[in-house]
């Protein structure tokens, strides 16, 4: 007889195992968690003589992998409104971060906040996000561009896993923008960054990834390369802000460093997306971004379809560019302005953010082995969770096999 913690019974479940059924979906389908692992999963029917401490009886709903959002930037001091007015009066993005705004405003009251004000807000945005059935957060850096912020913001993403139920996982972004005092030298900052601040965060246990903008208005390829190296010197994983405002060759450079992601991509060119599929490197597309500076450059998405490349989908929770902290109105928006299908909707919160993360091994599919982070909808069907947009339909998050209240 088969014994195990839990066991999940008159459910069906979207498993998001790659194959040829839609959501890999199992009707009429069971469940079992083992010390916080999944230790069986398949068609109720199938099940044999069994013993499970708690048996959960789920009346037909839906079961899915637990939500992860792959890219966000949700430590942060203050807010940026007031540009969010000017853009509305014509004013674009660009203009705003030449006049000193854009992200050097949110970096000056970053470092001007205290350590218990950042993590306070962060924890309330975080818990927005857990609410909606999201177990694993990405969290960067990028906002301090200076050693001692840059510390604090990646010790708070590290609090933050350590105060609540989610996974955090923390990711270096020191070449986000030139700073004020680099600002007519930025190969001396990138100095700075390569020599002396990623290797203190990295002494001091706080990176699991390394991420550059890639952009006009900030770093280069050939800058962000040197940075790479390093990156790939200490065996850490890196990820880029690649091709949002224009074509850079980011996503050729990420691809040619093997990164977890290329992020954005709304002007990589089709000789890009052939170096991602080439490299296994995930896309991450940002809906909320795009909506909010007023995009119309597409990312290419007929040609990752083409190539397959993993589509993943993040909030890039942030004060500026996309002040969004909900992950299903970013499913909701990737159908609406990138016309994906609700099951490459689901699969860019789940199976390819987990690959972006490089955690594919560990989460975003129901398979044994893999964590028992999964969410039980008041749904009717999968498709359900792109077709809401403000409407929360969990009915309960469980995070490594333990309830989330």
């Amino acid at each position: 007889m088969q014994t195990w913690d839990q066991l999940f019974l008159e459910v069906n479940i979207a498993t998001m195992c790659s194959g040829s059924t839609p959501y890999g979906a199992i009707s009429n389908g069971a469940l079992a968690i083992s010390d916080g692992q999944i230790a069986w999963v398949g068609p109720e029917s199938e099940l044999q003589s069994y013993d499970a401490k708690t048996i959960h009886r789920l009346d037909g709903r839906w079961l899915t992998p637990a939500l992860i959002d792959c890219h966000t930037h949700l430590v942060f001091g203050g807010d940026r409104a007031m540009e969010f007015e000017q853009r509305l009066s014509g004013v674009s993005y660009e203009e705003i971060a030449r006049a000193g705004g854009g992200i050097r405003s949110t970096v000056r009251a970053t470092r001007n906040a205290s350590h218990s004000v950042l993590l306070d807000s962060a924890m309330e945005r975080v818990v927005t996000l857990i609410r909606e059935g999201v177990a694993t957060v990405e969290v960067k850096s990028g906002y301090g561009l200076d050693s001692k912020t840059e510390i604090s913001m990646l010790e708070v993403a590290q609090e933050l896993e350590q105060s609540c139920s989610a996974s955090i996982v923390k990711t270096f972004l020191g070449a986000h923008a030139i700073p004020e005092e680099f600002q007519h030298d930025s190969d001396s900052y990138m100095d700075f960054v390569i020599n002396e601040a990623l290797p203190l965060a990295y002494e001091r246990q706080l990176v699991d990834a390394v991420d550059a903008y890639c952009e006009n208005i900030a770093f280069s390829a050939p800058q962000v390369a040197k940075l790479f190296e390093k990156a790939k010197s200490l065996k850490i994983d890196v990820k880029l802000h690649a091709d949002q405002l224009s074509d850079c060759g980011g996503a050729e450079l990420a691809a040619s460093f093997n990164a977890l992601s290329a992020d954005h991509i709304e002007y990589t060119t089709a000789t890009g997306v052939e170096a991602l599929a080439s490299s296994g490197t995930v896309a991450v597309l940002l809906p909320g971004p795009f909506l909010i500076l007023g995009e119309t450059q597409l990312p290419p998405i007929d040609e990752l379809r083409a190539n397959r490349v993993p589509i993943a989908i993040a909030t890039d929770c942030n004060p500026g560019s996309s002040p969004l902290c909900s992950i299903r109105l970013a499913m909701n928006l990737a159908t609406s302005l990138f016309k994906l299908t609700p099951e490459e909707c689901l699969a860019g919160v789940t199976r390819n953010a987990a690959q972006a993360l490089g955690l594919l091994t560990d989460r975003g599919t129901l398979e044994l082995g893999k964590r028992a982070d999964l969410v039980v909808w008041n749904i009717s069907h999968p498709r359900d969770l792109s077709y809401w947009a403000g409407f929360n339909q969990l009915h309960r998050l469980f995070i490594n096999g333990g309830v989330v209240d």
